[in-house]
């Protein structure tokens, strides 16, 4: 709300502005809900937006009042899950942080969703500018963000020495992960691997 302006009172019906068309919420987040979906069973390539209106339940005039096409469609989502980002561990130690990290990294890329999407967007990648740009910024920029502060609190704590390098830190944390489920695409991961994980990867960032 604009500072100084009162709003209006509840059960007050909204105006669109003269000449503006109205997005509902609930169509433009079931149409978001669908492209996943959609991702999943048929990958970019295949995937249209004739199949993301009827996945959707809604026709194909509502998906391009809001995109011009499913490539600005899909840059429309992976831009927004990087601006939403994810919170920093915060448990006190070094090790408790990266386990953390890795609980919720090994969460959702087991996913079945994001099991099918993420390789298959890695693919496309090669093949368009944009979205690799928009791929390195949900699946690196924002991951970045997190261990740099992970780094910076252990720094502070003495867990680590001056100077540690944020991006070997999350080379170290989070790429064998991805390596297991994205790359080799196994998702069976043994009692107390992500132990074992953790530990390694501070003691290659003590080393």
């Amino acid at each position: 709300m604009i500072p100084g302006m009162t709003p209006p009172p509840p059960g007050t019906p909204r105006r669109a502005p003269a000449g503006a068309a109205v997005l509902r919420e609930d169509v433009t987040e079931a149409i978001r809900a669908a492209v996943f979906e959609e991702l999943a069973a048929v990958g970019f390539a295949r995937m249209s937006i004739e199949g993301i209106a009827r996945r959707a339940g809604v026709g194909k005039t509502a998906v391009y009042r809001r995109w011009k096409s499913k490539l600005s469609l899909v840059l429309d989502l992976l831009t927004a899950f990087a601006v939403e980002g994810l919170p920093a561990p915060a448990t006190g130690s070094l090790y408790g942080d990266v386990r953390a990290l890795l609980e919720v990294a090994a969460h959702a890329l087991r996913h079945p969703v994001a099991s099918q999407v993420i390789p298959d967007l890695l693919v496309e990648a090669a093949r368009h500018p944009e979205i690799a740009q928009a791929v390195r910024t949900t699946l690196l920029d924002g991951q970045r963000g997190v261990v740099a502060q992970v780094v910076r609190e252990a720094v502070a704590r003495g867990e680590l020495a001056e100077g540690a390098d944020a991006d070997r830190a999350l080379d170290l944390i989070v790429g064998p992960l991805y390596w297991r489920l994205v790359v080799v695409r196994d998702a069976r991961l043994p009692e107390g691997y992500l132990d074992d994980l953790a530990a390694a990867a501070v003691a290659a960032l003590r080393a």
